[in-house]
């Protein structure tokens, strides 16, 4: 639904969408189905306007909604402590990837697969990394 509605964005504006509409689309499509739909994204990308973004600035609307569960603080935590601009491609990577097992191997009800894609001006990438190749923090 998210890259239909990024087509037709595309289509109305005749260029590609930038990052910050992305990331609109998502908190829309997650809050509009919130009774269906578990789910919380990040949302980075490259756009023509701010080049490479990790849209955390406002965590309440960046970081999508419905973003809850036992694991949401240590995203927070990981975030206030960790993020720093110009990161290259492979430090936010690793960064993003982070975040989530550190989320993920607090809340008992999140899965166990890191799902990336990562975005440029020269490609999309789509990133798996299972449970047992995620980092482990602690423990458990």
């Amino acid at each position: 639904m998210a890259k239909f509605q990024l087509s037709f964005h595309s289509i109305q504006m005749e260029s590609p969408p930038l990052v910050k509409a992305a990331a609109s689309i998502m908190r829309e499509l997650c809050y509009s189905n919130k009774e269906e739909l578990q789910a919380g994204f990040i949302t980075a990308g490259w756009d023509r306007k701010k080049g490479p973004q990790v849209m955390i600035k406002d965590l309440n609307t960046v970081l999508l909604s419905p973003f809850g569960g036992s694991g949401n603080t240590y995203i927070y935590g990981y975030v206030d402590a960790k993020f720093k601009p110009d990161m290259s491609l492979e430090e936010a990577t690793q960064f993003s990837t982070n975040a989530l097992a550190l989320a993920m191997g607090r809340d008992n009800v999140s899965g166990s697969v890191v799902h990336l894609v990562v975005i440029t001006e020269a490609e999309v990438k789509h990133i798996v990394v299972p449970g047992d190749k995620l980092p482990k923090f602690h423990d458990g």
